[in-house]
């Protein structure tokens, strides 16, 4: 009978010892990428803030209906776009998410504490486990005891752990910079829906003043033609001429309704909520930045480059961690508290302390699995750093080019408005004489047209380019403050 307890007791150990080798095999070692810094890779600054600015930030949570008209500067609606627009409250989300992991990975390295209180009645049948002794009771009980206990673990070392722990925290850091980077890119959206509605509304200032000259033109073509002074041609040649800048003028009311509602959505106002625009966008010169210089700044202060060199120092402390997949890791284990029958009283006091060293033999090949992967997003974070260190080179030439080229498209487009409302001026005037007809007139006009037009665009393309400028540096915030002092 004792050696058959033997064997079966040896069967037990033999099967409990090859499951437990399966459950290590099958489990390997837990990812080396913490999510934080998956997460937080996705945003790598410019060569993404188009498409970003299409999705997350074109959006907002929409703020309180106000009473009346607001008058929104661009200043304001900074300010509200930087409280309301949801690509940057997501983004302080993310830095939560990032905390939440980094004290996940900081638990398995603090003390756990727990306490447990049973109450167990129980009877056992000795047969049922294959025990049968002669003159002995196949039933044991029924019986009851209790057992309370608090217990602790605490992890002594583990490398794994640390560097883990490590590379949680270097996320948490790449999510703070994103963030910042985030409150760029709501500038760089609420400049950009501000200033082209601030366009749209010029259009409809030029449109308007432009059916107004088509209309004293149509009725001097038609008074003309009435007092036989000039053909019919000349007042159907005027009436067109009307009519089509009144079409001119119906587009540009609409095209300043969508941009105003575009506008809202971004900076968060209420649906339906009535505004106008207060700064009309006059021409301010912006002094010279040497491309040296710009560069410096950049590399110094843009948000998203440094959240690419934390994920980067994330990645090597991942590295690390599915390395220390080889190491040994030491632990401590105990606990302390009362026992005894149960309904009875004569508890006395229970205790078990141990020291856990743990040293990995064989694992399957996980370390191994662990360690390509943590290699490959080592050298994609150190790929993507590099990448976009000449994105940031080309986003300050860019800008510097869209700077220059802009301000002299300005120059050139103030001084033609007033050599073709010159020209107009004298077409009429000849028109009048009965000197010439309604042909060179209206190409005139056409001409007055074209040059506001190609003010509006200019003088649009060059205060968006500062705002690009500052948001090519990295100081979006202190640079439109800076190239935007007056309306």
């Amino acid at each position: 009978m004792i050696r058959r307890c033997s064997i079966l007791f040896l069967h037990l150990a033999i099967l409990m010892l090859m499951i437990a080798i399966s459950a290590r095999a099958q489990s390997g070692s837990p990812a080396t990428s913490s999510p934080g810094y998956t997460a937080n890779t996705n945003s790598t600054g410019p060569s993404t803030s188009v498409a970003q600015s299409q999705s997350s930030f074109s959006g907002s949570v929409p703020g309180k209906l106000v009473p009346g008209v607001l008058q929104i500067s661009l200043q304001d609606a900074l300010d509200r776009g930087l409280k309301q627009n949801l690509g940057l409250l997501l983004s302080n989300e993310d830095i939560r998410s990032a905390r939440g992991e980094r004290w996940t990975q900081l638990s398995k390295l603090l003390p756990n504490v727990t306490t447990q209180t049973s109450v167990v009645a129980s009877q056992i049948d000795l047969a049922t486990l294959g025990i049968s002794i002669p003159g002995f009771p196949n039933v044991v009980g029924p019986f009851s005891y209790f057992d309370s206990r608090a217990y602790m673990t605490q992890t002594l070392f583990d490398w794994k752990a640390i560097n883990k722990t490590r590379s949680a925290t270097q996320s948490v850091e790449s999510a703070k910079y994103t963030y910042k980077d985030a409150r760029d890119l709501v500038i760089l959206a609420v400049g950009f829906t501000y200033l082209q509605a601030v366009a749209s509304e010029s259009r409809i200032e030029t449109a308007d003043a432009q059916v107004k000259t088509a209309e004293a033109l149509s009725n001097q073509a038609s008074d003309q033609f009435k007092a036989g002074t000039s053909p019919a041609i000349d007042a159907l040649r005027a009436r067109v001429e009307l009519q089509t800048r009144q079409q001119q003028l119906i587009a540009a009311r609409n095209d300043f309704a969508i941009q105003k509602l575009t506008l809202a959505r971004v900076i968060g106002l209420a649906p339906g909520q009535q505004f106008e625009l207060s700064d009309k966008s006059l021409y301010q010169p912006l002094e010279g930045i040497t491309v040296d210089d710009a560069l410096k700044r950049a590399y110094a202060s843009r948000s998203d480059y440094q959240a690419a060199l934390a994920d980067h120092r994330a990645a090597e402390f991942s590295h690390r961690a599915a390395v220390a997949g080889y190491f040994p890791t030491l632990s401590f284990s105990g606990d302390y508290g009362v026992a005894g029958k149960h309904p009875q009283t004569n508890a006395h006091g229970v205790f078990d302390v141990r020291g856990i060293l743990t040293i990995p033999i064989f694992q399957g090949g996980s370390v191994q699995g662990d360690i390509l992967k943590s290699d490959a997003q080592l050298a994609q974070s150190r790929e993507r750093v590099e990448n976009l260190r000449g994105q940031i080179d080309s986003d300050v030439r860019t800008a510097l080019f869209n700077l220059e080229s802009s301000a002299q498209q300005v120059a050139v487009a103030q001084s033609n408005i007033g050599l073709a409302e010159e020209t107009l001026t004298q077409s009429r005037d000849r028109f009048v004489a009965g000197v010439t007809d309604t042909v060179e007139v209206v190409q005139a006009q056409e001409a007055v047209a074209s040059a506001h037009e190609n003010y509006i665009s200019s003088l649009y393309s060059y205060n968006y380019a500062k705002i690009s400028l500052a948001r090519a540096l990295g100081l979006a915030e202190e640079g439109v403050k800076a190239y935007f002092k007056g309306k």
